[in-house]
């Protein structure tokens, strides 16, 4: 009796292999299996014919290969319709300002600050790193939630250079920090690709981002309100310098 080949692969170090790789080895032990099946019952002893229920039970198996063929082939097809029309939506989204963690991108122009500082807050402070992850400035802001526009400007009134820079909100009670969380910011998307099976949309200056992990659109231009600026001239001040630890 014919015996069809695993149709389980991974790769060397247990790594499971790709859809594509699967779907082509599976086909190719389809073929196998055929080609086999075919010379079996062709050349077959005349005198001692292949037994009627070993021959059925083969085609039985032949008929389970080459269903796993086809419906791989049909959730691959779906996938790629999935994906298109993922990205057929999302040509919408170029252009538009999308609110994420992702870094943003400083150009000279304020960047919008959408912080959220924990309830029982008595103090929140902007805190600013360079793509580097290095601090380079600690504001005091008002504990609001209030969106307002970082200056993008040094406490002695240098402007920072352009590139990429991250922003955390720290929130402070009874001497301490209760709170510390990542803030959203506003990056105009330039493009939308798939990578990995997820969309991802990049960012002006060439940051990246899962599209699922976008929070909020808004149109190109629309600034938040002015509630107030973190930076050089912040009528809230400095942090003192026994929290800048």
């Amino acid at each position: 009796m014919i015996t069809p080949t695993s149709t389980t692969f991974a790769h060397p170090g247990g790594n499971t292999a790709t859809p594509a790789a699967s779907t082509s080895v599976l086909s190719s032990d389809f073929e196998t299996f055929l080609k086999m099946l075919t010379a079996q019952a062709r050349f077959q002893d005349p005198l001692e014919p292949l037994d009627s229920s070993e021959y059925a039970a083969q085609l039985a198996q032949f008929s389970m290969v080459e269903q796993q063929v086809l419906s791989n082939d049909l959730l691959t097809a779906l996938s790629a319709q999935l994906g298109s029309g993922n990205m057929a939506q999302l040509t919408g989204w170029i252009g538009m300002e999308a609110l994420s963690t992702a870094p943003a991108y400083f150009d000279g122009a304020p960047i919008t600050i959408t912080p959220n500082p924990a309830a029982a807050s008595e103090e929140v402070f902007l805190v600013v790193y360079d793509e580097n992850g290095t601090e380079v400035q600690r504001s005091s802001i008002p504990v609001s939630a209030d969106p307002f526009q970082w200056a993008g400007v040094a406490d002695d009134g240098t402007p920072f250079a352009n590139g990429f820079y991250s922003f955390e909100i720290e929130s402070w009670a009874g001497g301490e920090v209760v709170l510390t969380d990542p803030v959203e910011t506003y990056g105009r998307v330039t493009e939308a690709r798939m990578q990995g099976g997820q969309t991802v949309l990049v960012l002006e200056g060439g940051a990246a981002v899962l599209a699922s992990d976008v929070t909020g659109l808004r149109e190109p231009g629309l600034a938040a309100p002015l509630s107030g600026s973190a930076g050089a001239g912040s009528s809230n001040g400095s942090v003192p310098t026994d929290r800048r630890g």
